[in-house]
């Protein structure tokens, strides 16, 4: 029987064998077979082809496929590491490996700066970093006047701007954010260190009680 299983997971598109994702990523072997059951659910959810679809991803982080957010769609693209507008298994374990408490720092910063490079060109631009800022203040229902925004992104700028070139590069994002660490505190997710095949049922079980509060 476990041998029928096992092949059927082969099957699945983009699956990769826990040893080898374990190998790669702060994950555990166990811990990646938890992430395998929390996949099938999300890649399940509304296409049930062992893919994350976008909707999915919009769906297993706002429980609404229809809220667009800038947040999940930079991450989708970043976890889409194929550029196939799907996220694979092997895709997703390494991805959220970035968000484990002991990756490596500079991974995290890394990736926080492909998060804000928003058109991809390599810098992180003002309009790129106002665009965040807006999105920040969304999600926390601050309203904001466009002054006092202006103000934030032109202060914000002009310290990780330290050439003056109108642009933030890799080095200066680098330098910035390890003078406000705060900056990729998003970045690391504690619960990932303690994951276990119990882990699908506690990402649903933290959403209830949020609600409950």
């Amino acid at each position: 029987m476990g041998c029928v299983s096992s092949k059927r997971r082969k099957q699945e598109p983009g699956y990769e064998e826990p040893t080898v994702l374990a190998a790669e990523t702060p994950f555990t072997v166990s811990e990646v077979e938890a992430l395998h059951e929390l996949f099938k659910k999300l890649s399940n959810a509304i296409i049930a082809d062992g893919l994350i679809h976008r909707e999915e991803f919009q769906l297993a982080l706002f429980r609404n496929r229809n809220r667009r957010n800038l947040f999940a769609d930079r991450i989708f693209d970043l976890f889409d590491v194929k550029r196939n507008g799907v996220i694979e298994f092997g895709e997703f374990v390494r991805s959220l490996g970035v968000f484990h408490p002991n990756a490596p720092v500079a991974d995290k910063i890394a990736f926080a700066f492909r998060l804000y490079d928003l058109r991809q060109t390599g810098f992180i631009e003002r309009e790129e970093l106002k665009e965040m800022v807006l999105a920040l203040l969304h999600e926390s229902d601050l309203a904001l006047s466009e002054d006092v925004v202006e103000t934030i992104v032109d202060k914000t700028f002009g310290e990780a701007d330290t050439q003056g070139d109108g642009k933030i590069d890799p080095e200066e994002w680098k330098e910035f954010v390890s003078k406000h660490p705060s900056l990729i505190k998003n970045m690391t997710l504690p619960y990932l260190k303690d994951i276990t095949l119990a882990f699908p049922s506690f990402v649903v079980r933290s959403e209830v009680d949020e609600s409950d509060v």
